[in-house]
C-alpha cells in the first residue's frame, strides 16, 4: 500500500480521491471501529462516525478552515471520530459527556475549536434533515434564497408574477423549516442541553 503524506491526504480528500479516501479507510478505520466498539458501540455506528468524520475534514477543508499543524492526520482524524462518538453517547444515553475529560489522547488538537466544529456538524445534520422533508418548491425558493438570487430573480425562476409574492413564499418555506427544526427532539435535547 502507497503511503500518502498528511498534505496529499487532505488534497486527496478535497478532491473526493478514491484511492487516497480508501487509503484512509484502509489505515484508519480499525483503530475507530476498535475505539467505538470498545465504548458501547458496533460496527454501523463505526462506519457512520467514520464517514461523518470525513465530511467534516471535507468541509473544513472546502471552507479553507482546517488547519492540523502540531498533529497528524490520523490523530486529527481520530479526535474528530472520538469527539462525535461522545457526542452519539451523551444522546442516546440523554446524560451531559464531559469532553475535555480524557483529552490526553490529542494534545495537539484542538478540543474546544473540535467540539466546535462537531456542533456545527451536528446542527447542520439536522438542518439537512429537515430541509430535504421540505416540498420542492420550498427546497428550491431557500436554496435561490441562501446563493443570495435577489428576490426580484427568484420571482421569475419560478415563475411568480411578482417580486412581493417571491418573498412571502420564501418567508413561509422559511418560517415552516425553522418550526420543523424546533419540534425535532434532537433540537429540543440540544437546547435544554446548552449544546
Amino acid at each position: 500500500m502507497i503511503d500518502y503524506t498528511k498534505e496529499e491526504i487532505l488534497n486527496g480528500i478535497l478532491k473526493n480521491d478514491n484511492l487516497v479516501l480508501q487509503y484512509v479507510y484502509k489505515k484508519y478505520f480499525y483503530k475507530i471501529n476498535f475505539y467505538i466498539r470498545k465504548n458501547s458501540g458496533n460496527d454501523d455506528d463505526a462506519h457512520d462516525i467514520f464517514q461523518e468524520a470525513i465530511i467534516i475534514v471535507y468541509r473544513r477543508l472546502k471552507e479553507n478552515r482546517l488547519e492540523i499543524t502540531g498533529a497528524s492526520f490520523e490523530t486529527y482524524l481520530f479526535a474528530v471520530c472520538k469527539m462525535l462518538w461522545l457526542k452519539q453517547l451523551d444522546i442516546r444515553k440523554n446524560e451531559k459527556v464531559d469532553y475535555y475529560e480524557d483529552q490526553g489522547f490529542i494534545e495537539d488538537v484542538d478540543a474546544e475549536d473540535l467540539q466546535e466544529v462537531v456542533e456545527k456538524h451536528e446542527r447542520y445534520r439536522l438542518y439537512q434533515k429537515h430541509f430535504k422533508n421540505l416540498g420542492k418548491d420550498c427546497q428550491k425558493i431557500l436554496q435561490l434564497y441562501f446563493d443570495k438570487v435577489p428576490l426580484k430573480q427568484v420571482a421569475q425562476i419560478m415563475g411568480y408574477k411578482s417580486e412581493m409574492y417571491a418573498k412571502k413564499r420564501k418567508y413561509k418555506c422559511k418560517e415552516y423549516l425553522v418550526k420543523s427544526i424546533k419540534q425535532d427532539l434532537d433540537y429540543k435535547s440540544r437546547i435544554e442541553d446548552g449544546t
